[in-house]
């Protein structure tokens, strides 16, 4: 089956993943290394995003693609480390995502160096590490690939999707300190039923970022996947979408740049990184990079 869109961009969150991100190398040959990426597999073992940055270095460009903006608000600083080319591996054998990212390291080593990679797995039944469900209020089905999946823009950029990518980093022994109340009001929702919290402070996670509070909606579709290392641990959020507007808008009210109210979780998780990408159509040779003329 052919699919106009990359696989795992819609595919459930798999048991383990590898994110990384490179910059291009000065002097190295992009062109002939996006050719050779026409034909990666497109089962879904990755998923392909292209910075703003390499994208204007071939004098093209993709309407809607932007740099991750850095936002600071009353006592939090959100980063951007804006990164040239994104390569999401996944599967369900963490050997398997491991050579998978070797191989697709080795194709675009002439013209891209890793600046970040990091090993992410599917914890339960894809929770954060705080033990609350993650991305409840996802579309899905077709109402999540009409949020995630652009369509209607013409050859090149139908099937194509942005994603916002960010690493937290928690600290797990502050929040476990908390009351159980405390934890369930900075969330929003009761970790025993994920039942929301209808009296829970504006600052609780699920008010700052509930999609449809905003004027447009800012739907997205979350993909996160938990991270945890020798440097501690955390949520690596994936957020796609037809634009990069909804996760803008999030960000901004949860940073308190909307209202001066800042997200709750911001007492004892803060990002680390912050990217943004597009990530190309499919065809059935592989990924569809016409809309960049290759």
């Amino acid at each position: 089956m052919t699919w106009p869109f990359q696989k795992g961009i819609l595919e459930e969150i798999p048991s383990h993943g590898r994110a990384v991100e490179l910059e291009a190398i000065p002097g190295g040959d992009v062109v002939s290394v996006l050719g050779a990426l026409k034909n990666l597999p497109g089962d879904g073992r990755f998923v392909i995003g292209l910075g703003p940055g390499l994208i204007r270095g071939l004098n093209r460009a993709v309407p809607g693609l932007r740099p991750f903006s850095a936002m600071t608000g009353p006592g939090v600083t959100v980063p951007a480390t804006q990164a040239d080319l994104w390569c999401w591996g996944r599967g369900e054998d963490p050997g398997h995502v491991l050579h998978d990212t070797r191989a697709f390291l080795a194709r675009v080593g002439a013209a891209f160096r890793p600046v970040r990679a990091i090993d992410l797995f599917k914890y339960d039944r894809g929770l954060d590490l705080t033990g609350y469900e993650d991305g409840t209020e996802n579309p899905k089905d077709d109402d999540a690939r009409s949020t995630a999946i652009l369509s209607g823009c013409g050859p090149g950029l139908d099937g194509s999707s942005f994603v916002a990518v960010q690493q937290w980093r928690s600290d797990l022994t502050r929040f476990e300190s908390f009351s159980r109340d405390r934890q369930d009001h900075i969330i929003g929702r009761r970790r025993d039923d994920n039942e929301e919290i209808g009296d829970a402070p504006q600052s609780a996670h699920v008010k700052r970022t509930a999609q449809e509070s905003f004027d447009p909606t800012a739907f997205v579709v979350r993909r996160s996947m938990p991270w945890a290392n020798e440097s501690g641990a955390g949520l690596m959020f994936i957020a796609f979408g037809r634009s990069l507007d909804p996760f803008e808008a999030q960000l901004r009210r949860m940073t308190g740049l909307e209202d001066g109210i800042t997200d709750a979780l911001f007492q004892f998780t803060r990002p680390l990184t912050g990217s943004c990408f597009w990530c190309p159509p499919v065809d059935k040779d592989g990924l569809d990079l016409s809309a960049i003329g290759m």
